[in-house]
């Protein structure tokens, strides 16, 4: 009876949870017959919602900003890029002379993301063509296998994401790609770095000539931007702090020359910082001509056209080249511009949220991209519109206000203007376009609005092409992703002032966190927010401190560091490795 039942108990179990049981029974006829039972609980079958694709074009700063702060696991993510290791580039200079290893400024893409929870996958690969139609991307593996051939393959997607930096700009100056060094990747740096050390070495052979000998060791360096600057910098604490002890027969022959077209270097930074670094680069020993644009480079000279001798050309003869100003646009990154209808421009124009013009699921950052800001003048009309609720065809004060926050989310440019003029509110600006009038009592027509807001625009500016920026862009984008489906059902950005309710998030706004200018001599200048300068030892310190943190691993952290206090106790590396 107990036997009989326990299998009532059990059947019956087994009829109420059929899709909650496995039962298994096995029985045999030893010693009188057994019985086991196994029961597993599984649980009710879930509703399987399929991941959008995302492809991402590129592993430097926009991309892997992007990729470290996802977090979604709702999406499937897929980055191709020739090279698969993120590199630390504010760094660059210091591994051309040696203070820092290229090897402790990279970091191995698929180490950034192994431990997240989102599913990315990489391909070592190059993208030569963007089909935004069919949404595919062609690519081709920079890998050579067996055959020695190049392998193409397509990757489909429901986003995809441009962060491919940018190519040196040569301005289509005679002789450059031939004949110059660039650094913008590890390859530069490492090229530059063996560069320099045979110069040295082949002016140090007896048969060489005094005038061949100067010529060898004459490093020019073309841009006064701060990597020009730092370069410079570098190459010549490399020289004097440790290739003359090296080299002492030639020591006297070594020359540095940078060569910048404007009138002054470190044009984007306070002028009191270009001041110093050209009143130290002159007593340092640096040559710096200001005004010289570079329109030829042969195997062996440089010509330059002096802007400030009512252009007079000059030739210059070098041992070494390092071109590096401005910023070109990849090949295939034109051939999309052309597809979508932006042949005209310079880079890829996105709107204030980083969606490629004319493309809905394309985004584009970094240098790559600009941000086309719309214009306040644009919008004037359906601005007053919105704002005027009673549509009495005039604004109150009041009724300017209540917008007046999505107003400066959307065009930045107000809020810059304000400040600028030293405005409190909108209310200051509307009154000093009516006259003298209260603020509670002032009411603009449209056109009094237009006046009133007619140099707004002035105020909009382009990003500047840096690492910064391009992080910050990454980090905006992932969160946008992070919150994409519950932006749709709540959106949290502005209002739509060409259109009905509000835009899903707020526009990407860029905060600048300050910029640094390494002169030499343990000397750095640092511009950091509030208009704050500050030259010396103790702004190196903050650089060392800024750069150490802003590594993307404790890996490459301790590496760092550790080149560092090597580089202290043992000196720079000469050996041309």
């Amino acid at each position: 009876m107990p036997s009989i039942t326990f299998f009532q108990r059990l059947s019956g179990a087994f009829r109420d949870n059929q899709s909650h049981l496995k039962l298994v029974l096995l029985c045999t006829a030893v010693s009188g017959g057994g019985l086991l039972a196994y029961g597993e609980s599984v649980a009710p079958e879930e509703a399987v919602t399929e991941k959008k694709k995302v492809v991402v074009l590129g592993t430097g700063w926009a991309a892997t900003s992007f990729m470290k702060n996802l977090n979604n696991p709702k999406y499937e993510v897929q980055v191709v890029s020739p090279r698969n290791y993120f590199a630390f580039t504010p760094l660059l200079p210091s591994v051309t002379c040696g203070t820092v290893e290229a090897r402790s400024i990279v970091e191995p893409v698929r180490n950034i993301f192994k431990k997240k929870k989102v599913d990315i996958q990489f391909s070592e690969a190059e993208c030569f063509k963007i089909d935004a139609e069919n949404r595919k991307v062609y690519c081709r593996s920079s890998v050579n296998n067996n055959l020695n051939a190049k392998e193409e393959f397509v990757v489909d997607y429901d986003y995809l994401i441009i962060a491919v930096g940018a190519n040196v700009n040569t301005f289509n100056t005679p002789g450059v790609m031939e004949n110059c060094h660039f650094l913008k990747e590890i390859e530069d740096a490492q090229k530059i770095r063996r560069t320099v050390i045979d110069c040295f070495e082949r002016a140090n052979l007896p048969d060489v000539s005094e005038e061949e000998k100067k010529r060898i060791l004459h490093f020019a360096i073309v841009g006064g931007g701060p990597t020009g600057v730092e370069f410079a910098a570098s190459l010549h604490d490399f020289v004097n702090e440790d290739l003359v002890r090296l080299y002492p027969g030639i020591k006297d022959l070594v020359k540095i020359t940078l060569l910048e077209a404007g009138n002054h270097i470190l044009g984007m930074f306070d002028k009191r910082i270009t001041a110093f670094a050209e009143d130290k680069f002159r007593r340092d020993g640096i040559d710096v001509k200001t005004g010289s644009m570079v329109v030829k480079v042969s195997e062996k000279e440089i010509s330059t056209k002096e802007l400030k001798n009512g252009g007079e050309i000059k030739t210059i003869p070098y041992g070494m080249a390092v071109w590096s100003t401005g910023i070109g646009t990849r090949p295939f990154i034109k051939d999309f511009m052309t597809q979508i209808g932006q042949a005209s421009r310079r880079a890829l124009a996105t709107d204030e949220w980083l969606r490629v013009e004319g493309c809905n699921n394309v985004y584009a950052l970094g240098d790559c991209a600009t941000i086309n800001q719309r214009k306040v003048m644009e919008d004037i009309a359906a601005i007053f519109k919105k704002a005027d609720k009673d549509n009495s065809g005039t604004l109150t004060v009041k009724e300017f206000q209540e917008v007046m926050k999505d107003i400066c989310e959307r065009y930045p440019q107000v809020e810059l203007y304000l400040k600028n003029k030293q405005m409190r509110d909108i209310a200051d600006l509307l009154k000093d376009a009516k006259g003298g009038d209260k603020k509670e009592s002032i009411e603009l027509n449209i056109e009094e609005v237009k006046t009133a807001l007619s140099k707004v625009d002035s105020q909009m500016k382009f990003l500047p092409a840096t690492a910064q920026v391009a992080s910050q862009q990454g980090t905006y984008l992932s969160k946008c992703f992070d919150r994409m489906e519950e932006s749709e059902k709540n959106p949290e950005g502005p209002l739509r002032f060409r259109g009905e309710g509000r835009h899903r998030f707020k526009p990407f706004r860029y905060k600048h966190l300050g910029q640094f200018a390494p002169l030499g001599g343990e000397q750095t200048a640092a511009q950091l927010p509030g208009d704050w300068v500050s030259i010396g030892h103790s702004s190196q310190w903050l650089w060392y401190s800024v750069y150490a943190s802003k590594q993307v691993s404790w890996r490459t952290r301790a590496l760092v560091v550790s080149d560092w206090t090597r580089r202290f106790i043992f000196g720079r590396d000469s050996s041309s490795i």
